[in-house]
């Protein structure tokens, strides 16, 4: 009885196996992501809340340092004052984040493998 198989057929259920393991990586990996997101959901919520409040506080700072200024000049030009400093500092924070952006980079490792394992995946037996 000959029990050898064709190289096309141990190929095609090397190949076959092949997908079958990303495919369920790829499950796996939605499966924990999803997971991770529903617990993080509720910190997200807090956190979102509680920067509201933050941006309120800081609403009332400028308003009570527009108030203390125009004890010793014109209203307007408390209000100008006020206003100019944070139109800076919002100007100098935007900067200092598109440069932080720009420097953003894929992870280096992870996009090497996944050329890798495509190019693999294109040409197996080579």
């Amino acid at each position: 009885m000959n029990t050898e198989r064709p190289v096309s057929s141990v190929l095609s259920d090397i190949m076959g196996n092949l997908q079958a393991m990303v495919r369920t990586e790829a499950r796996l990996a939605k499966v924990e992501l999803t997971e991770e997101l529903k617990k993080s959901s509720s910190a997200a919520m807090l956190m979102g809340a509680g920067l509201v409040m933050l941006a309120f506080s800081g609403l009332f700072v400028l308003v009570a340092a527009t108030a203390a200024l125009s004890l010793v000049m014109p209203v307007w030009a408390a209000a100008l004052i006020v206003a100019a400093g944070e139109g800076l500092m919002a100007a100098i924070f935007v900067g200092i984040g598109i440069k932080q952006f720009r420097a953003v980079r894929a992870p280096p490792k992870t996009t090497e493998t996944m050329k890798e394992n495509i190019e693999w995946a294109k040409h197996p037996t080579s």
